[in-house]
């Protein structure tokens, strides 16, 4: 069981609220706020209800030191500008700096630490990581862990500080692990997973853990190539990973066992280049000519995908179905993320990628009854691995 942030008496409180705001930043400016405003819902909570709140997070891979290019200092900014209120900067990760922003803070009050792999020892090894930790517990009296594409991760500001200070699950991390337990449990029938994304050997895992317990697997991106390789179809020049055609031809053969329905793509729109000015032309899965590539379903498919939707009651997508930041190959995944939209059952999609093609593609969010906000976590929880950030959650 994992307690929730109402189940803390956060009034006056030093909170610590790990989020995950490692958002896409382009010369200074932040290119996609959702990650940010996905934290909003928590800190507002325990803000209202009295809080003095530090935010936790890290962005990019600056290897243990501190980097002006990965400071956090944009971030602040927009939590600040989305809160409508100040959101301090720390100017180090647990110094004086950081000590002074925690204590410093009014009720009700936001402030941030700066990008916490500015210290090696957040991603150290458990005794690095322990000292790290206990630092920060040393000028804070609660931790909520509220981000969740790191909980697949044991770092310092995800694990340890839980294991140093009363913690619980903040409203985002809650929601995630009851959405993915309900889809990976018992779901509503007919259960339908659609996966996509460059390369199969990333998602085998995922249908290893799955098939047995999926009505129908639909697969598109570039990890279809590989399934019509195994089933003796030429792919042209498309991405195909050659070792993993023993493996695809055994998951072929289980799904038939299992009676699992596996829908591949029935055509293509292939090119002769990897650009988005290619010359391009719509293909059966059979003719995809020498030296072409396929870089989104067809018509065809969209068509076969969406009647397989129609009628799920659960349906969780991980991966495009093709290169959809290229306008002329964004259709497939348009289409299925629009088809979700229609449903009326359970529809969640797995963050990364997808989550990513949901806002650039301009569908309707609110439409979803869940978008994952880690692609990491998302696929590790999937595969039915433990997340050391979530166990360390429960009570004991």
């Amino acid at each position: 069981m994992i307690r929730g942030i109402n189940d803390l008496e956060v009034s006056g409180k030093i909170v610590f609220v790990r989020c995950d705001l490692n958002v896409p930043i382009e010369d200074g400016q932040i290119t996609d706020d959702g990650r940010i405003r996905a934290s909003l819902p928590t800190i507002s909570n325990l803000t209202e209800r009295g809080a003095r709140v530090v935010v936790l997070s890290h962005l990019g891979r600056p290897n243990g030191a501190p980097d002006p290019k990965y400071s956090l200092a944009p971030v602040a900014a927009r939590l600040g500008e989305l809160l409508g209120v100040d959101v301090a900067l720390a100017t180090d990760v647990c110094g004086d700096s950081a000590k002074q922003v925690a204590e410093n803070l009014a009720n009700g009050q936001v402030g941030m630490l700066e990008n916490v792999r500015f210290d090696a020892r957040e991603t150290g090894d458990a005794v690095a990581r322990q000292e790290l930790a206990k630092t920060w517990a040393t000028f804070g009296d609660l931790f909520v862990s509220d981000g969740f594409g790191v909980v697949h991760r044991k770092q310092a500001s995800v694990t340890d500080l839980a294991e140093a200070l009363p913690h619980a699950a903040g409203l985002l991390v809650k929601a995630e692990a009851d959405v993915f337990a309900k889809v990976l449990g018992d779901p509503a029938r007919p259960y339908v997973v659609v996966l996509g994304g460059s390369k199969v050997s990333d998602k085998l895992k995922v249908i290893d853990n799955l098939i047995s317990k999926v009505d129908r697997l639909l697969i598109g991106g570039g990890m279809c190539f590989t399934f019509l390789a195994a089933k003796g179809y030429s792919v042209g020049s498309s991405l195909l990973e050659l070792d993993q055609i023993d493996n695809v031809s055994a998951i072929l053969e289980r799904a038939q066992q299992l009676n699992v329905e596996i829908l591949l793509p029935v055509d293509l729109v292939v090119a002769d280049a990897f650009a988005s000015d290619a010359n391009r032309q719509i293909v059966s899965v059979q003719e995809i000519p020498d030296g072409w590539m396929g870089l989104d379903i067809g018509p065809g498919s969209i068509n076969l995908f969406e009647q397989s939707l129609a009628d799920a009651q659960t349906i969780i997508w991980n991966g495009p179905m093709g290169v959809f930041e290229m306008p002329a190959f964004a259709a497939g995944t348009k289409a299925v993320a629009v088809a979700m939209t229609k449903n009326s059952g359970l529809t969640v999609v797995g963050g990364g990628d997808s989550a990513a093609a949901v806002r650039l593609l301009g569908v309707d969010e609110d439409a979803f009854s869940h978008i994952s906000t880690g692609g990491g976590a998302s696929l590790e929880f999937l595969e039915g691995k433990e997340l050391p950030g979530l166990s360390v959650l429960e009570d004991k």
